[in-house]
């Protein structure tokens, strides 16, 4: 059974990482992919694999701190398709930085892309939605919010700050029969870490799971793709742990 046959899906940051295998498995289930990342080259080359697998998809270079960079991509899904099913935003950034020596540059950057880039998209893909009354949005937290992480304090904020736009949005968007929900990873293994995680604390991290396993993007995908069908349609405004059992409530 195909998921989400015939449904046009929108994923930010689906180059590599977590996005990339939330497309992979929105295509296996039979969605028409609008993919997003500001590598372009590399958003190119992960939709031209997808369509060689006989999947559509389509690839499109966009900051996601700025709308005015991702407007072609979802008018592009509105002229092709007149609609937008479902929208998973996953683009994010992760540098560790010690509070007292961050620039409020970089604060503004973490809220800018990690944020910020929720009320740009949503604003530009809620229209139609209301119109249709209809859609599943779909937002990557992290489960650092409910544990807190030093050099983190930008990021977990705005993981933080991500929760509740979600359960606020879900409130006013309830009435249109859209739904919004917020999955929190763990710890994932991506292409990301090697540059930005010690593997000394995944190690540690790793041990206080239920589950004595590394977490890998298609355990995200999965709880990703539930939200984005109609196997979630009893559901809005919830958060839920993709984290091996790691923080428990």
């Amino acid at each position: 059974m195909k998921l989400l046959e015939n449904k046009v899906a929108v994923i930010t940051g689906a180059a590599m990482g977590i996005g990339a295998g939330i497309a992979d498995l929105f295509a296996e289930h039979g969605a028409t992919l609008y993919l997003l990342d500001i590598d372009g080259p590399k958003c190119e080359a992960k939709a031209a694999a997808m369509r060689q697998a006989g999947h559509r998809a389509s690839a499109f270079a966009a900051d996601v701190s700025q709308a005015a960079s991702m407007r072609p991509a979802i008018d592009a899904a509105l002229i092709e398709h007149g609609r937008i099913d479902a929208l998973v935003n996953n683009a994010g950034i992760y540098p560790r930085r010690a509070f007292m020596d961050m620039t409020e540059a970089e604060w503004d950057e973490m809220q800018n892309v990690n944020l910020k880039s929720l009320f740009h998209i949503c604003k530009l893909v809620l229209p139609g939605m209301m119109e249709r009354r209809s859609g599943k949005i779909v937002n990557l937290g992290s489960v650092t919010f409910f544990k807190g992480m030093a050099l983190l304090s930008h990021y977990v904020a705005a993981k933080g700050g991500m929760i509740g736009f979600s359960r606020s949005l879900a409130r006013e968007m309830g009435p249109y029969n859209i739904h919004i929900n917020t999955v929190t990873p763990g710890a994932i293994k991506t292409e990301g870490e090697i540059i930005h995680a010690d593997p000394k604390a995944i190690a540690a991290i790793q041990s206080r799971q239920c589950l004595d396993r590394r977490l890998f993007p298609a355990d995200v995908a999965g709880v990703c793709l539930f939200l984005a069908s109609a196997l979630s349609d009893g559901m809005t405004g919830q958060t839920l742990n993709v984290d091996g059992g790691l923080i428990l409530y």
